[in-house]
């Protein structure tokens, strides 16, 4: 018997099992791959940051005597009515169409529990959502689906999306089997079609005309309505600039990990930056402007508990806002769903074709039997239990820092366990008193 020793196997990185499987569907269908969701690479996030909390050179607050602010203000550079917010975490733009009505109404009223806004998306507003919420940001975006004057009235801000964390440069996508007659009647489309949006206005072309855009949205709200512009995670010091000359009032700023209903792969995974990289450059430039904190800034991307609430507001963010997280609050992904989930080839935890209509907990679907899985009234009491829960662990953070309102945390409250986390978030690598490009050094 030949006992020669046999080389173990071993399977390469660069085609790794996830590769060869994505080359071989590619080769067997000729398309490129539709998913929904934020990136799933392991990229520099919150984790790899830490609070230093207070010792002998600072002082804790006591966290049942003495309390740590939470709330917000946002519009209040021009706008005649800003939104003032019990906590500084908003719920952020996903469009009915992509949800059902049910997870639209369970966002609505999950978020007035908690004190906080919701947002329309891609679509238009629906009664549901506007019933249940008692404040609504209304999205305004390239495609106008379901735009018209008296629902910008209505809304309790205006959000121009430009772009978005998960895409930043490409459109939206809902596919024919979501496009119900309520949804084609909404967004002026055939039902059953699947639908493609722009990837950009089509009624200005940089700041110039976006400023002409924000004055005829202002002059048709009486200047009530306090104007967002979103953009996504790719070059955030020049684009918060425009962004601030062309006439906003709060700008969202969307990193790569920031979900979306349904775009392609290679978008998702290749485009953008990671939400940590896209702070500070940001937080400059309205310090350069002199708009820091007169111009609000909300971060959006991957935030999943308190802790990246405060990490997110020390790098000075004044809120952030939620989607993908929102979801699973709702009952996204649920292994009480498991066995359905195996069905459509997937497991809980990692369902992510919700373009294609079929989600088992009847949230990214317009299925009728399937939307009826969903409670609205209990979903959104289990959001507002999960906002409460993040509000308080960004409280208790705070108070070990020594502070009294959220908006008090600093970077100097925070120290990196990475060289790269300490480079994007320009703070000192954990045990020195230096970054990656710290000036002077």
């Amino acid at each position: 018997m030949d006992k020669t020793p046999q080389t173990e196997p071993r399977q390469s990185w660069t085609f790794s099992n996830s590769v060869n499987s994505e080359i071989r569907r590619a080769a067997d269908t000729g398309i490129y791959d539709i998913r929904g969701g934020g990136a799933k690479r392991r990229v520099p996030h919150f984790d790899d940051l830490l609070f230093l909390g207070a010792s002998m050179s600072r002082y804790p607050l006591e966290g049942y005597r003495e309390k740590c602010d939470t709330s917000v203000l946002l519009g209040t550079r021009f706008a005649k009515k800003p939104i003032e917010l019990k906590i500084p975490i908003t719920i952020a733009g996903m469009s009915f169409g992509a949800l059902s009505g049910h997870a639209k109404e369970a966002l609505g009223r999950g978020a007035t529990m908690a004190g906080t806004s919701t947002t329309t998306g891609d679509g238009g507003m629906t009664e549901e959502e506007r019933g249940h919420s008692e404040k609504l940001v209304y999205q305004y975006l390239p495609s106008r689906y379901g735009m018209n004057p008296d629902d910008l009235r209505r809304a309790d801000a205006i959000e121009i999306v430009v772009g978005q964390g998960a895409k930043p440069g490409g459109g939206g996508m809902l596919l024919g089997q979501k496009i119900t007659e309520r949804v084609a009647g909404m967004r002026n489309l055939p039902v059953g079609i699947d639908q493609r949006s722009a990837c950009r206005h089509p009624d200005w072309t940089g700041p110039d005309d976006l400023e002409i855009k924000i004055l005829e949205i202002r002059e048709i709200t009486n200047w009530e309505k306090p104007i967002y512009i979103k953009i996504g995670g790719a070059r955030p010091y020049y684009d918060v600039a425009l962004a601030c000359k062309a006439g906003a009032d709060v700008i969202v700023l969307d990193g790569m990990q920031g979900g979306t209903a349904a775009t392609q792969d290679v978008f998702i995974e290749h485009v953008g930056q990671p939400t940590l990289a896209c702070i500070r450059p940001a937080v400059q430039a309205l310090q350069d402007l002199g708009l820091h904190r007169e111009v609000q800034l909300v971060v959006s991307g991957g935030i999943r508990n308190g802790a990246d609430v405060a990490k997110a507001l020390a790098l000075g963010a004044d809120a952030v806002a939620i989607g993908t997280a929102a979801l699973v609050a709702l009952g996204d992904n649920d292994p009480k769903w498991e066995a359905e989930y195996n069905k459509l080839g997937t497991t809980a935890g990692a369902y992510d074709d919700w373009h294609e209509g079929r989600d088992p907990a009847g949230i990214t679907t317009q299925d009728v039997e399937l939307m009826k899985r969903l409670d609205p009234e209990v979903a959104g009491r289990k959001l507002r239990n999960y906002l409460n829960v993040m509000t308080l662990e960004c409280q208790t953070l705070a108070r070990a820092c020594g502070h009294n309102h959220v908006h008090n945390l600093e970077p100097e409250d925070l120290c990196a366990l990475t060289m790269e986390a300490a480079a994007m978030a320009q703070v000192p690598l954990a045990g020195t008193n230096w970054y990656p490009g710290k000036p002077g050094f």
